[in-house]
């Protein structure tokens, strides 16, 4: 049932003045509940049970968060229809889209409880004493990952379920230890509240403390503001625009104490396509192309907005075959009317830089919301010195850069922007031949690609979902797979304490049994 209230740690309440709806991009108009915004004292409420809370949560054990994360997916998964129905209302995306997004949130949430369960990922370190040493003698210490505080996560427009309430940033968060407070985005908040009151359900089942979540309603930026400002936020996680990234960095570290945020932003996610695989296969990955450009409206952080090629007619022939392909494709509805009107202002920037020619658009009748794919193409110079077409257009828009040779073409590539993807089509022979191109590109981005597309982000250990800035606000972390709960956590010493005092992960017996560094060597074995 959605209420359209905000959830100040297990409890509703609507003590705000401000109300607001949700769109249906679909039909085009306004969904039937309303919600109201988090007030001052919601917020304060909120922020205070939370850091109470944290002095609970982070002693609980990796047994019992694992129990905790698994109700939230199987609460989740108890919402059913009614969740899938919402999330449709919220999105105009299909039924197939929303139960897939499901699943990866699911299959999320179990990853994160099955590594808490297993516990090695506190990497425990040990150098036990040797007080006989000399000159000096060797002090007993042992460090651990500690989690930071309570969170703030704000919920991604283009991934309501993933990047959202019981998202990646929330599982990560509370798989570290970290009370999570949700800022909840106003274009799904019916979507939000619903899983809300799933991990709330799950809280109470599984005995977690009062304010280890809360979901607070916004239609504008003031709670946001407010949660990152509040001394007692110890992070935050955001995934959306650089404008709005920037912005709360810059909130952040002006702080009197500073914290992190860790936001995925903007990608143009460039695409190197090298003459040879151009020729000899440049129809086939033309045709790979305008669907992934096109897929979900182009609405994806990894959408391949930038190609950059070689001039010559397998170029030339590749965006004949794309322009050909993509306009074959019918457009979809986008995820809002305010999102749509952003992606029209964006093509039409694109479009009135000098040197830019369309290639392709969509000319037929689409309905409303709905997008026209777009693709352009502009010679190599002239994208270099213009760094208007270095933005990314968030939708299913993509421009094809001309080279007049590989100089050239590094030269581009080193000057983009970070990046979350970058993708090497290629030859296996001809890649030697481009080495500095290749070791460019790597310099921009997070994930490299080989023949293959950026768009499709697999939820394992191995991915790194994040790049350079602006694609994130620190590359040294991930947003996707279980590598992101070190995001949530410092690393944190102990000092010549008795056993009996420390953590189980650092006592001498290792009554959890998991793997340490002790004294350089990996093991599982007692001291």
């Amino acid at each position: 049932m959605i209420t359209g209230k905000n959830y100040i740690g297990n409890q509703l309440s609507a003590a705000g003045n401000t109300t607001y709806t949700t769109y249906n991009p679909k039909l085009n108009i306004e969904n039937e509940h309303t919600f109201f915004e988090a007030s001052e004292e919601e917020i304060e409420k909120a922020v205070c049970l939370a850091s109470e809370a944290f002095k609970t949560f982070k002693k609980i054990s990796g047994a019992k968060k694992a129990a905790f994360l698994n109700t939230i997916a199987d609460e989740i998964l108890a919402l059913d229809h009614l969740l899938i129905q919402t999330y449709i209302s919220e999105t105009g995306l299909p039924e197939g889209r929303a139960k897939g997004e499901r699943g990866r949130t699911i299959g999320q949430l179990r990853t994160f409880a099955d590594l808490v369960a297993k516990g090695s990922w506190v990497e425990a370190t040990i150098d036990t004493a040797d007080l006989d040493r000399t000159p000096i003698p060797k002090q007993d210490i042992r460090k651990m990952l500690v989690p930071l505080g309570p969170v703030v996560v704000f919920g991604a427009s283009n991934f309501p379920l993933a990047y959202a309430t019981a998202g990646g940033d929330t599982a990560a968060a509370f798989a570290a230890g970290c009370p999570v407070i949700i800022k909840s985005h106003p274009m799904h908040a019916g979507t939000g509240e619903l899983v809300a009151s799933a991990i709330n359900k799950a809280a109470q089942k599984t005995g977690m403390p009062n304010g280890v979540f809360s979901n607070l309603n916004s239609a504008g930026i003031e709670v946001g503001v407010q949660l990152v400002k509040h001394p007692k936020i110890k992070a935050v996680g955001f995934t959306g625009s650089i404008r709005g990234g920037r912005a709360l960095f810059d909130l952040a570290s002006q702080r009197p104490e500073p914290i992190p945020v860790f936001a995925e932003m903007g990608s143009i996610n460039p695409v190197i396509l090298l003459p040879e695989a151009a020729k000899n296969k440049g129809e086939t990955i033309a045709k790979t192309y305008a669907a992934s450009i096109t897929l979900g409206s182009g609405q994806f952080c990894t959408n391949p907005g930038l190609i950059i090629g070689i001039k010559g007619e397998a170029l030339d022939h590749f965006i004949s075959v794309l322009s050909n392909e993509i306009v074959k494709i019918e457009p979809s509805c986008m995820l809002h009317p305010n999102i749509i009107g952003n992606y029209e202002r964006n093509k039409t920037n694109a479009l009135q830089q000098s040197g830019v020619n369309i290639t392709a658009e969509y000319d037929g009748d689409v309905p409303v919301n709905h997008a026209r794919q777009t693709i352009t193409k502009v010679e190599g110079k002239t994208f270099f010195k213009n760094t208007n077409l270095h933005q990314e257009v968030f939708g299913p828009f993509s421009m094809v850069v001309q080279c007049e040779n590989v100089r050239e073409m590094e030269s581009i590539v080193s000057n983009l922007e970070g990046q979350l993807t970058g993708t090497v089509i290629a030859e296996n022979e001809e890649v030697s031949e481009y080495n500095a191109v290749i070791e460019a590109i790597q310099n921009r981005v997070g994930r490299i690609i080989f023949n293959g597309v950026p768009t499709g982000v697999e939820v394992c250990p191995a991915m790194q979902h994040g790049g350079p800035y602006p694609a994130s606000t620190d590359s040294r972390f991930t947003a996707v797979g279980i590598h992101a709960i070190k995001r949530w956590v410092r690393p944190f010493s102990y000092q010549s304490w008795p056993d009996n005092l420390l953590p189980e992960e650092l006592r001498n017996e290792n009554p959890l049994g998991i793997s340490r560094l002790v004294n350089g060597v990996q093991t599982k074995e007692p001291i």
